[in-house]
């Protein structure tokens, strides 16, 4: 399919040459052709420009099935990539939502069974079909609020069979919808009840049960543990990741969201591609991160819903370092994939300018993925996922209007998604 987009009020995130990644005060700056259009062939960018340099003699002059369009007034965003969700879940835990309004904390949830068990008790009771037809609803929401690649784990499986269903779904998700994924084994993600007495009986069933068999299948490309306060100590997710280097997985981890857990010491030392949560971060993480390749993420969303302490984004920028930004979209701590309102969290809450939230949502989280050489930003070559906006009157206007739907359409690998 040939698909040329004219009259492009401001195309967004515009590069040559590609950047992986972009840091500090160059986070503030963004790339913006007015009066623009981009051509898509095949699924991919082929070129793009400003339509002043447009020539009569451009390749597509001569395409007989070209589909045109015109958006006059309207921007054009690379799609949001969303570096950390746990899409892929049974049912919703409102009660808990309501039981933080009466004064519980996240923590006396979880020793009440809520929380994580309570997400594993659903999923365990729910068949693998279901759990599909569930998680893809999901998908296309996010798609049509302009996701265009997405990271999801699993962990509300806490056992083999469950975390192997939950992943599978994952893969049936990546075979049959258009938007680009990347799957993270995260069988760490708590201590089933039935371990809380005997954390390294656990320890060994996911060191030697779990990691072996979703290697086997090739259901993951990454390995992730909830290294924080109550959860999973520096020395046993050190244990836990080097059992999944060995298989070839990639480390991630969630880190420092309860407390100055040690956890992004420990991702940057096993090179994981990224750090998220990051709530309780002070000089000793920045120091280290700067010294590092890991990508810092933020969640800005499930501070929020949890009221928890914002990262210190400003001061990581401030410093030199990168930041991504991501929905963390789960039933408990933040029940929404809607990746423009935390681009506005990330303005508003996260003293973010709109270059660098943008930034942050698009080309930073790509790399949070490892999908940065072909997604989010618009360049030669990249997969074609980008979205139309409404008319507007700068790219300033989309944070700002934080609780409007200013996407038009949606395009994934070059087609028009209905």
């Amino acid at each position: 399919m040939h698909l040329l987009i004219k009259n492009i009020k401001g195309l967004i995130a515009a590069e040559e040459p590609l950047k992986e990644k972009i840091s500090g005060k160059d986070m503030g700056f963004l790339n913006i052709i007015q009066d623009a259009y981009v051509y898509i062939k095949d699924g991919f960018i082929f070129d793009f420009g400003k339509m002043s340099q447009m020539l009569p003699d451009s390749p597509w002059t001569s395409v007989r099935d070209i589909n045109t369009i015109d958006v006059s007034g309207k921007f054009v965003f690379p799609s949001f990539c969303d570096p950390h969700t746990h899409m892929v879940y049974a049912g919703s835990r409102e009660q808990e939502f309501a039981d933080r309004i009466r004064g519980l904390s996240y923590e006396e949830i979880a020793r009440r069974g809520g929380g994580i068990l309570n997400s594993a008790k659903k999923l365990h009771e729910t068949s693998e079909e279901e759990l599909f037809i569930q998680s893809v609803k999901r998908i296309y929401e996010i798609i049509g609020m302009g996701t265009g690649a997405v990271e999801i784990k699993s962990g509300y499986g806490l056992n083999l069979n469950d975390e192997l269903k939950m992943l599978r779904v994952i893969r049936r998700i990546k075979e049959s919808t258009p938007i680009e994924i990347r799957s993270t084994f995260l069988g760490a993600h708590a201590f089933p009840e039935e371990f809380r007495d005997d954390r390294e009986k656990y320890i060994g069933q996911v060191i030697n049960e779990m990691i072996p068999v979703v290697a086997s299948e090739g259901l993951a490309d990454f390995i992730d543990v909830f290294c924080d306060k109550g959860f999973f100590s520096i020395e046993e997710t050190e244990r836990i990741l080097m059992a999944g280097i060995k298989y070839g997985l990639v480390p991630r981890l969630h880190a420092n969201e309860l407390a100055n857990s040690g956890g992004v010491q420990v991702g940057i030392k096993y090179n994981a591609l990224s750090v998220d949560h990051l709530e309780r971060t002070g000089d000793a993480e920045i120091e280290a991160l700067l010294k590092s390749d890991t990508m810092p993420t933020l969640l800005p969303g499930s501070a929020l819903f949890l009221g928890l302490p914002d990262p210190p984004a400003r001061k990581m920028i401030d410093a030199g370092l990168p930041v991504a930004l991501a929905s963390d979209y789960n039933p408990g701590s933040s029940p929404s994939g809607n990746m423009k309102l935390i681009m506005s969290l990330g303005c508003l809450k996260l003293k973010m300018l709109p270059e660098e939230a943008i930034n942050a949502v698009t080309i930073n989280s790509a790399y949070a993925m490892g999908i940065s050489e072909t997604h989010g930003s618009i360049a030669k070559g990249k997969v074609a996922n980008l979205f139309i906006t409404k008319e507007m009157p700068s790219h300033n206007y989309f944070p700002y209007a934080y609780g409007s739907n200013m996407i038009d359409n949606v395009i994934l690998k070059g087609q028009l998604i209905p």
